[in-house]
């Protein structure tokens, strides 16, 4: 009970900056990722999957490319309703629902495969989230996930954040979800099998400072940080345009940064 209430209100907060900005201006460029995820699953047609946290739908429409039948949850109704015109537009079927990855309202054993694309990394307390995806999954099913990592670029860019705007005390950084001891922690015996492979999402843009005014625009964490920040954000987006320039990889007088992530395949107990 100590810890409910803060929570709460660190959730209701980060709804708001989800539905901020223009999430689907960034998913749109992690496109890649889910897609990716989804072969690298080998879900099956007809199989019940779910995408936890699923904003625009980046996962959902993947699998239902693959002729599985989806749900899709988010607690941002917005970024959902993305997701069901996204749907709509390409003829396929996808169930959306608003939900909270910590309570997913659905029976034990319910889905084949539960997946979640920088989704689920995001909630504030990681063991209640990481027991409703193996509770909802059946055994023998699968947990599929694609987490950013504490050392890459996207890792690194929300520390350069908490150095300006410090987040709640409490909290474990989202990127831990990209630590595999960390993994096995938030896993523990509910799996019997845990795969990680480490990924690279290119981000390509004309310069570090177009990719930190995507950001700055566009993705709820930054641009609330700015918002908070006032007429101090200038240091702000100096430390992103010498991040980014840091993980600049091109070499044709463009920006390529190389963000990783993990791919996360655990098969439930």
């Amino acid at each position: 009970m100590t810890t409910k209430l803060p929570l709460e209100g660190i959730k209701a907060k980060q709804q708001k900056t989800w539905a901020s900005g223009d999430y689907g201006a960034i998913a749109a460029l992690i496109h890649p990722m889910a897609e990716r995820l989804v072969q690298s699953a080998d879900l099956s047609h007809g199989n019940r999957v779910l995408d936890v946290a699923s904003g625009t739908g980046n996962a959902a429409l993947a699998a239902a490319r693959c002729g599985c039948t989806v749900t899709a949850t988010d607690y941002v109704p917005e970024l959902l309703e993305r997701a069901a015109d996204r749907a709509r537009a390409e003829g396929l079927p996808l169930t959306v629902e608003e939900a909270d990855a910590e309570a997913l309202p659905y029976p034990d054993d319910t889905f084949d495969a539960v997946l979640s694309v920088v989704g689920v990394m995001f909630a504030p307390h990681q063991e209640a989230a990481a027991a409703e995806l193996a509770r909802v999954c059946r055994p023998g099913g699968k947990i599929v996930l694609a987490n950013w990592t504490p050392d890459g670029f996207i890792g690194r860019l929300f520390k350069t954040i908490g150095r300006h705007v410090p987040p709640p005390p409490g909290i474990q950084p989202p990127p831990l979800w990209g630590d595999e001891n960390r993994l096995r922690e938030l896993l523990g015996d509910r799996v019997t099998e845990l795969a990680l492979t480490p990924r690279d999402m290119v981000f390509r843009f004309d310069s570090a400072g177009g990719l930190t005014d995507r950001f700055k625009d566009k993705y709820g964490p930054t641009l609330k940080a700015f918002e908070a920040l006032g007429e101090n954000g200038k240091a702000l987006y100096e430390d992103m345009v010498a991040l980014a320039e840091e993980h600049n990889t091109a070499t044709d007088g463009t920006l390529k940064v190389p963000a990783r992530y993990v791919e996360v395949i655990a098969l439930v107990a």
